[in-house]
């Protein structure tokens, strides 16, 4: 967060008094020789006034003090300003001498440059009360700005927070609060704050900037937020679908959520599915992971796949290897189907129905798989959230969108979440 010259000058400007107040000296001329006395008076009374024309209230004492301070300023003498502010902070005693001396000063220190000087200004300007209340926001922006640029964050965080107090529904106020809260190391406060700004940016009707997900992202997995986590990773892969995104979404998915050997397979699976597999060893994870696990057919689908695109070098020891065991179980493995397809739809129970779909949906046959998963669901005996998931994966493969789409929202317990992230990819293909 930096501060803004300009937004420190508008937020002046915008009433109250004005920090180009013209001193009595500067009206001196045209004044004549018999009625210099009495008019000088008059003439120093009416000429500080705020921006709006308005005489501001001070006493004789305070405008005296005030006279050099302006003089200096009007001829940009800067150096001379920074002279003649102690005797004019000294005499100002009202609300207006107050807020005219600190908006003077923070003139000279945009003039000097003197972060230490507009820091101190605009402490008091918000201690002096004559900050008209529109301009209050971005004088404690700016408050908190600066001492972060000082280290103090303390002090940062008691801005932001007045900040968002006065403007709750301002998202930039809350990703800001949200920022210093994480560096104070307090994650879930953060979260929280991301939370609100993204929904008020939503309802502003306005898009929230992939970079406030991936920062809810982070705080949520650094502070092993589960649900706070998949909320964020899903909001991103749903505004910003690219390739990285799904990836980084879903990983932070199966390592906080310590996935079971199935739900690891279906997030390879679905990340396959998003073209989000990246360099070899994704690919060789989830090959691997499909030959141990009895379906050879969807392994060298995956690494043909990795080959073609360039992924994977099908020449190196450990993809050759993995590739020939597939290529050698794969023939036996399609004659077999036939056979275990219908003893697995006589079986009293649907476990063996739920392991033919899995092969068939790793051979590309997806009305088989749709067919043998909603067997192993009426005969039950089976996890039904993992049928349920894999019938949904093959509806959609199969382009069925509405089918896919129910069996998805029927998935429950542990496995929602995943079925949540399929739904997404779904609704992305159109």
């Amino acid at each position: 967060m930096k501060v803004s010259k300009i937004a420190l000058v508008v937020a002046l400007a915008l009433g109250g008094a004005s920090v180009v107040a013209t001193s009595a000296s500067a009206q001196r001329a045209g004044v004549t020789r018999e009625k210099k006395e009495d008019k000088q008076s008059k003439q120093q009374e009416a000429t500080f006034t705020s921006s709006s024309g308005a005489k501001l209230n001070l006493s004789k004492a305070e405008r005296a003090a005030m006279a050099p301070l302006v003089t200096a300023l009007q001829a940009q003498d800067w150096n001379a300003a920074r002279a003649a502010l102690p005797a004019a902070q000294s005499a100002a005693q009202g609300t207006d001498a107050r807020y005219n001396v600190a908006a003077l000063q923070l003139k000279i220190g945009l003039g000097l440059n003197d972060v230490a000087m507009q820091s101190a200004a605009i402490d008091a300007l918000i201690a002096s009360g004559g900050v008209p209340a529109a301009n209050l926001p971005v004088l404690y922006r700016n408050q908190a700005a600066l001492a972060q640029q000082s280290n103090n964050s303390a002090k940062a965080e008691a801005a932001l927070t007045k900040w968002m107090e006065l403007e709750p529904n301002n998202p930039d106020a809350l990703v800001s609060l949200a920022e210093n809260k994480a560096a104070g190391r307090k994650p879930a406060e953060a979260v929280a704050l991301l939370e609100r700004a993204i929904a008020a940016r939503k309802a502003a009707g306005q898009q929230v900037p992939d970079s406030w997900y991936k920062r809810g992202l982070k705080f949520a997995y650094e502070g092993k937020m589960l649900p706070q986590s998949v909320k964020f990773s899903q909001g991103l892969v749903q505004a910003y679908p690219t390739k990285e995104n799904w990836r980084d979404s879903l990983l932070i998915y199966r390592d906080l959520n310590r996935t079971d050997p199935k739900t690891n397979l279906d997030v390879l699976r679905l990340m396959r599915a998003a073209k989000a597999l990246s360099g070899e060893r994704d690919f060789y994870e989830l090959a691997d992971t499909l030959n141990n696990g009895g379906l050879p057919g969807e392994s060298k689908a995956v690494l043909d796949e990795g080959i073609s695109m360039r992924m994977v070098d099908g020449n190196k020891a450990a993809f050759r290897d993995l590739l020939n065991n597939a290529n050698g179980k794969v023939a036996e493995d399609k004659r077999a189907l036939t056979g275990l397809e219908a003893k697995a739809k006589a079986a009293p129970g649907g476990t063996q129905a739920l392991s033919i779909g899995d092969a068939y949906y790793g051979y590309g046959n997806y009305a088989k798989a749709v067919e043998l998963y909603r067997a192993a669901i009426q005969k039950g005996g089976v996890d039904m959230s993992v049928a349920n998931t894999r019938l949904g994966m093959a509806l959609a493969q199969a382009g069925q969108k509405a089918e896919a789409e129910a069996a998805f929202r029927a998935v429950s317990g542990p496995r929602s979440d995943l079925a949540s992230y399929w739904l997404i990819w779904l609704n992305q293909r159109g």
